[in-house]
């Protein structure tokens, strides 16, 4: 794991050393990305420069250096992320060229020598892996830009500058690209409210105007001679979503859970090669302790996991993680959080996700990577197997009701959503006091309202999803631009209404929130994380599992769980889903009270001109008052904020 940044043309400084000084101080920002080696490259007559800073994974030794040269110099490369299958891509073009020398073991040099044997798209076509790549082909003088095909690794672009100081720019974070002095920092206000909607800002938009995230499974190539980037898309989750679904798996149930142990085998294993320390997260739910029984069966030692806990019974993982630890024999470590921890974390926050990012259970995931940090440098998560297996709630909830809904006619399920509504959530918690499961009944009942009058299973989606229904009254001068989950929500018509959900979190709500949220949590501390879900063999046998093979007998994440229980006892892991979240309507209340209140005064929210305060302030009130629990709606203006007023302090900083 590593970082990468660099620059296409731009200003000519009067001697060479100014680019590679600028460079160095690019690459200086993504430190904790890489603290092992850097490097740079930079080409004087090209006006190209790449810098690289690496974590040691594989082939820790000098010969994995980059920026790295292909054998015959046409190409030079930096990269962050691994191929896993890097070494049968070896074999193959051995075959190919049985003169081929190899300098070292490191998968940077198999896919250099790829690029010059098979060219750069059929090489990435043939990899199994994470990554984000910038290579410069001297003799096409093209720049090309990939990334991963489910969005493990980020990668931002953009030009900025004018005239002579125009530059192409490229980054794994933001602070890299925001240190070149052409770097336009001007705010986009589009961008709040994708936040504020998604709690993360979708790709392609950033928070800057003019800067860009690549989508996942895309390349992009760009020069000085053709500026526009072109960007080829060279695998797409909505052809292998549609394609799996009009071909489905001819097995049967058991045969696809066969299938599937063959296959995530294979990808945890591939993903268990390093040179270090490794282990995984461990929550004690369905997802993260498949991988872990799957690392502990291949492995000869005890695995070791990690897992954060807190004090409150109703946000605490901790218990059956260690059950569940215990039962498999993993080296297990385990660490409670006390809220003054938790919420040390939280003036981090802003630096480590470069962008404003809302989701709060950033916080444990940065306390889990950092517990992990001490023992590992490389760990194994969960992630990817709700999207994969529908496991979310929203996906159950639709599929069991939302039939029934709706051949009830809008107009009656909107007056039954007004009379939900009448009833503040106090009273309704009040009156529910007996009801089983009845906590935060009233909130419950007020979101459930806000969906009864849905038109179709897309607009039902799209409201459970957004934090805000409408951004644009709380963001000033501006209307919400169009997500992609708008323009995906076309290619997917041909699925089921829960297939299509899954499809539209698949390409968004897991690239631009689990994935950004685990990526940069984890490499705030220098530790690499790896998804063996997303695998894209996984991926793709996925989808052409039926539906009815995933949701089976009244249970989500069928074919998981069933594989589970052959490393696992069902009583041991079978419990409601659990968020991997801090509690933070009490902290609200409480702790963070007077922290939030000054980043949510009106006067500074007048003064600083970007959102409207009659909104946040009544939201905020009434979180206060009790009668309302709008945590999360004022989390994602908190974390602007927040963002917000470190992007002045540093502003201030530069200019003192």
């Amino acid at each position: 794991m590593c970082g990468i940044t660099g620059f296409l043309g731009g200003a000519r400084f009067e001697s060479s050393t100014e680019d590679v000084a600028l460079l160095s101080s690019m690459n200086g920002q993504l430190i904790h990305r890489g603290p092992d080696d850097e490097g740079v490259y930079f080409d004087p007559d090209s006006r190209v420069g790449l810098g690289h800073r690496r974590l040691s994974i594989l082939d820790v030794s000098p010969l994995g250096h980059q920026p790295m040269k292909s054998a015959g110099g046409r190409y030079t490369m930096v990269f962050n992320g691994e191929i896993y299958n890097h070494l049968e891509l070896r074999k193959q073009l051995q075959q190919l060229n049985s003169m081929i020398a190899w300098r070292g073991r490191s998968d940077t040099e198999t896919l250099l020598a790829g690029f010059e044997a098979w060219g750069i798209k059929k090489t990435i076509e043939q990899t199994i892996g994470m990554f984000a790549i910038a290579v410069w082909d001297r003799t096409s003088q093209v720049l090309t830009l990939i990334r991963d095909r489910m969005g493990e690794k980020p990668l931002y672009y953009g030009w900025h500058g004018s005239g002579s100081r125009r530059v192409f720019l490229f980054g794994s974070e933001l602070k890299a690209m925001k240190s070149h002095p052409s770097f336009s920092s001007e705010i986009d206000r589009g961008a709040i409210c994708l936040l504020l909607r998604h709690n993360a800002i979708p790709a392609p938009h950033s928070i800057y105007r003019d800067t860009f995230k690549l989508n996942p499974g895309c390349l992009l190539t760009v020069s000085t001679r053709c500026p526009e980037p072109q960007i080829e898309t060279y695998w797409s989750l909505s052809r292998v979503a549609n394609s799996g679904v009009h071909s489905p798996f001819a097995g049967s149930p058991d045969d696809a859970v066969d299938k599937l142990e063959v296959l995530l085998q294979d990808a945890v294993g591939r993903q268990m090669q390093a040179d270090v320390a490794l282990g995984a997260f461990l929550s004690g739910g369905i997802d993260s302790t498949l991988i872990a029984a799957i690392m502990q069966s291949q492995s000869t030692r005890p695995v070791k996991t990690f897992t954060i806990g807190f004090n409150q019974s109703d946000y605490n993982e901790a218990v059956h993680a260690k059950a569940v630890a215990k039962h498999l024999g993993t080296d297990h470590t385990e660490m409670y959080v006390s809220p003054e921890q938790a919420m040390d974390v939280i003036p981090q926050l802003p630096k480590i996700f470069c962008e404003p990012f809302s989701d709060s259970s950033q916080i444990p995931m940065f306390l889990v990577s950092q517990l992990a940090r001490k023992s590992v440098t490389v760990s194994l998560s969960g992630d990817g197997g709700d999207e994969l297996f529908a496991g979310y709630n929203r996906y159950a909830m639709t599929h069991e009701q939302w039939h029934r809904l709706a051949v009830v006619p809008r107009r009656i399920r909107t007056i039954v959503a007004k009379l939900l509504t009448s009833f503040s959530p106090s009273t309704w918690n009040k009156l529910g006091y007996f009801v089983r499961n009845h906590r935060s009944i009233g909130d419950k009942l007020h979101k459930a309202a806000g969906v009864l009058d849905s038109r179709s299973a897309d607009e039902l989606y799209y409201r459970l999803i957004s934090h805000q229904n409408r951004p644009e009254e709380w963001v000033l001068g501006v209307q919400e631009p169009i997500s992609k989950l708008v323009g995906y929500a076309k290619e997917f018509q041909s699925l089921s209404d829960v297939e299509r959900m899954m499809a539209m979190d698949a390409v968004s709500y897991l690239p631009d929130n689990i994935l950004v949220k685990v990526d940069r949590a984890a490499m705030a501390v220098s530790l690499e994380s790896r998804v063996p879900f997303l695998d894209h063999r996984t991926v793709e046998f996925a989808w052409t599992l039926p539906l009815t093979f995933k949701m089976r007998n009244g249970k989500t994440k069928w074919p998981l769980r069933q594989l589970l229980y052959r490393h696992v006892p069902q009583q041991i892991v079978e419990r409601p889903k659990m968020g991997f979240t801090p509690p933070l309507s009490l902290w609200l209340r409480g702790p963070l009270r007077d922290w939030a209140e000054a980043l949510l005064s009106e006067d500074r929210l007048r003064n600083e001109g970007y959102l409207n305060p009659a909104p946040i302030r009544r939201k905020w009130l009434e979180h206060q008052s009790g009668t309302r629990n709008w945590a999360y709606e004022l989390w994602d203006v908190l974390m602007f904020q927040a963002w917000l007023e470190c992007q002045q302090d540093s502003f201030n900083c530069q200019r003192a």
